[in-house]
């Protein structure tokens, strides 16, 4: 009777697990096809499609160091330029997605490559809204290897005196 009793606890823990597995999978599935929408949103200069990604007080980080937009911001600089048809394309070309103990926070970062920036690297956070991912914060940089880097803080130091 003990070794029905352990195969059977076995049985339900097993898939409970394979459960739970599945469900953060669906988890990681949901959170990258926003980031994927994102980024084709944006390649198509779709300003609708493109900020239904996002949460209403979300954060926008660019490339540039003056770039910190709130999400009205960041939708005015937007319009502008996606209603001259003029978006921008990032391509992943890898990712990692990480999620909070209680699945409602997820924070990742990408690689992404673009064709006048070359490799950049987006990083951010999404939150679970009305059971819907959204973007609360978008970082994307441009990583600079350590060998150029001094030359790099040099070349800003001096456009800073300027």
């Amino acid at each position: 009777m003990k070794i029905l009793a352990f195969i059977s606890f076995l049985c339900v823990f097993t898939f409970a697990s394979s459960i739970a597995a599945k469900q953060s999978g669906d988890d990681e599935k949901a959170v990258s096809a926003v980031l994927d929408n994102l980024h084709d949103a944006a390649s198509k200069a779709d300003y609708k499609r493109y900020f239904n990604n996002y949460s209403t007080h979300a954060i926008f980080f660019g490339t540039d160091i003056t770039e910190r937009w709130t999400i009205d911001e960041f939708k005015t600089y937007t319009k502008a330029r996606f209603e001259k048809g003029s978006g921008w394309t990032y391509k992943k070309t890898s990712r990692h997605i990480y999620f909070s103990a209680d699945k409602k926070t997820a924070w990742f970062d990408e690689l992404l490559m673009n064709e006048n920036y070359g490799e950049c690297r987006g990083t951010g956070v999404l939150i679970l809204e009305n059971n819907a991912w959204k973007v609360v914060q978008y970082h994307l940089t441009i990583p600079i290897p350590n060998a150029l880097a001094r030359e790099v803080v040099a070349m800003i130091r001096k456009q800073k005196e300027e």
